[in-house]
């Protein structure tokens, strides 16, 4: 990757911030990406590709424990769960074997996984030795008759917000607009009314993370909105080849792949919107926005129906939840698009988010969180332990919701914990996620755990009181 291609990827137009600036994101500074590095980024975006196999070409602590390590799910192919190395020995950097075991290395995986299409991904060492493995992808593409996309994101070209967009840069570059759409089935008329049109859309930034898209797919099959393809949860190689024909794009995640996005409207012509699936109110606004893009009169009438009937059930089945998380105050540290869109789904539960994290936002992300909170809404970009925890108590918080790093921090430190990022087991996406998130912080912040180890120890209340020790 030549520097000024991953300028051109900071410079990124689409972004306000950027443009405002008129000097793209920050280059990363030593030690920036101790919190996750383009490869880890690059990674992140594609994983949940489900029929592909997925290859790191480097030594083996690139990857990492890697047995279904982004929490996606899928309704087939598991191939993407399996990890995949070169796995380069010191021997390999020194003799320069590191293209050769790559070969044979995507050999294996086609022989004994039959991958729709085999991902490479570019490492530290292998940047720095200079493998030409775009050239072996090439070789081994026209050897096997396999799709082998290179995605050249070393771990040291920066943050992991860029590798996000290396990797999404790869994906316009060798996948998008490589293949046509199938013609729409039968099945996808089956609950429409007669002479309904079926819209073709796409969505950016969507991993499927505990599986809460099946939240919101049966809502878009009803609506007549078939989605081409995911970027990049649940998705298959076959789709992802055909987004370019979508008639409109929702960017889920504008940090990580606006880049794709835009890039689909100038080449393409697909006009995108930034939305979330977060909260009844996002919810509702993210049909709208479709229904707006599409332009199709009878789509608008049907979703404001849909929206009308959602909300309705979903403020039934939240109201009891409602009565016993009215007034709870929350510190919320997560980022990009969860550190604005998760607000708005506390606040329709009538919680108060006291501050929320802004480390891995965008400037869009938060003048949303502004619009929301107001302007004097708090946020907080030190995620360090000491500063989460003062603000806990400073602000007088109830609960902290924040990514599985800071788990045992807040159980050492005896204060409630929700995980929101892609550990959890649970899915808060679309009406039917509000519930479950409901219940969720309901049964976290009402357990009795905290209040009992909250209190003195036994001993320490006996030796307060002046008593003799008990004996064992």
């Amino acid at each position: 990757m030549k520097p000024a291609d991953i300028q051109a990827l900071l410079d990124e137009p689409a972004c306000a911030h950027n443009a405002k600036e008129k000097s793209g994101c920050a280059k990363p500074k030593p030690g920036a990406t101790a919190g996750g590095c383009a490869f880890d980024g690059a990674q992140i975006a594609l994983l949940p590709i489900a029929d592909v196999a997925h290859i790191v070409h480097g030594p083996i602590a690139c990857a990492g424990s890697s047995w279904d390590n982004r929490g996606t799910r899928t309704t087939g192919p598991t191939l993407f769960r399996i990890g995949m190395t070169t796995d380069l020995t010191e021997q390999d950097v020194i003799m320069g074997r590191g293209e050769k075991r790559l070969f044979h290395a995507i050999k294996q995986a086609i022989d004994d996984h039959a991958p729709a299409a085999v991902f490479v991904y570019s490492t530290c060492v292998t940047a720095l030795i200079g493998d030409d493995f775009e050239a072996t992808c090439k070789a081994a593409a026209e050897r096997f008759g396999v799709p082998v996309v290179p995605v050249d994101a070393a771990g040291f070209y920066g943050t992991k917000n860029l590798g996000n967009r290396l990797g999404g840069e790869a994906m316009f570059k060798h996948v998008i607009g490589t293949r046509e759409p199938d013609p729409v089935p039968e099945s996808a008329r089956a609950y429409l009314p007669p002479d309904t049109k079926v819209h073709d859309i796409a969505l950016i930034g969507e991993y499927n993370i505990a599986g809460e898209f099946f939240h919101v797919a049966p809502l878009l099959d009803e609506l007549g909105l078939r989605v081409l393809s995911t970027l990049s949860g649940d998705a298959r190689f076959r789709e992802v080849q055909t987004m370019h024909r979508a008639e409109a794009t929702m960017v889920v995640c504008a940090k990580a792949l606006l880049n794709v996005a835009r890039k689909l409207k100038e080449n393409y012509g697909v006009p995108f919107f930034e939305g979330s699936f977060y909260g009844v109110r996002d919810m509702s606004q993210a049909l709208r926005d479709f229904a707006k893009l599409l332009n199709d009169p009878d789509l608008t009438a049907r979703t404001e129906a849909l929206i009308a009937r959602e909300e309705a059930a979903a403020d039934a089945a939240l109201e009891p939840w409602r009565r016993r998380l009215r007034g709870k105050r929350v510190l919320l540290y997560t980022g990009g698009v969860k550190s604005w869109s998760i607000v708005s789904a506390l606040q329709d539960l009538g919680m108060e988010v006291v501050a929320t994290g802004t480390k891995k936002s965008t400037e869009e992300d938060k003048a949303r969180i502004r619009e929301i909170m107001g302007p004097d809404a708090k946020m907080i970009d030190d995620g360090s332990p000491k500063a989460l925890l003062g603000a806990y108590k400073d602000l007088r918080a109830d609960i902290l919701i924040a990514g599985g790093r800071n788990l045992y921090m807040a159980l050492k430190s005896r204060i409630p914990f929700l995980d929101i990022n892609q550990e959890r087991e649970f899915a808060y996406a679309g009406y039917a996620g509000m519930p479950e998130l409901a219940r969720q912080l309901a049964l976290t912040i009402e357990n009795p755990v905290w209040a009992a180890v909250c209190q003195p120890a036994p001993w320490a209340r006996e030796k307060a009181a002046g008593l003799p020790m008990t004996a064992n």
